[in-house]
């Protein structure tokens, strides 16, 4: 029986631990970043970018 798990489950699956057992180290920062690149190239990209985008003009009150 094969379980295939795309990356950034796994990725996002050990950050999430990481974080609630105990105190963030430095590999495990450089691991999350890597699961923000691999999540860049999917096909949530577009959706992260403009709510980052809405949020950040939201916060600096320059809403169009």
């Amino acid at each position: 029986m094969n379980v295939e798990l795309p990356l950034i489950v796994l990725v996002a699956v050990f950050g999430y631990f990481g974080i609630k057992l105990m105190r963030p180290p430095t590999w495990l920062i450089v691991v999350l970043l890597l699961g923000g690149f691999l999540l860049a190239d999917t096909f949530l990209a577009p959706a992260i970018e403009s709510g980052t985008r809405t949020g950040v003009e939201v916060v600096n009150g320059t809403t169009k």
